[in-house]
């Protein structure tokens, strides 16, 4: 079962317990525990999402005003020997 379909489930288990009858200790080791869960579930979606959206890096920032070789030798230089 995927983490999104966990997800809804426990959070409609959490919009029915209180209509379900428990007494006020078990009612309430019920939502810490749901909460719990929803949270680490919504944590593990949230690090996988940002796996998945990496950006790549480019390095598109810096510009040479003149042509360089390889070997860093100015290619207008060279010409001229």
């Amino acid at each position: 079962m995927s983490k999104t379909k966990i997800l809804f489930i426990v959070g409609m288990f959490i919009v029915v317990l209180p209509y379900l009858g428990f007494p006020y200790l078990w009612k309430n080791v019920l939502f810490a525990v749901s909460g719990l869960g929803v949270a680490f579930i919504a944590y593990t979606l949230n690090r996988e999402a940002k796996r998945e959206n990496v950006p790549e890096k480019t390095f598109e920032n810096f510009s040479e005003n003149s042509n360089f070789n390889e070997n860093g030798v100015n290619t207008e230089k060279s010409k001229l020997e």
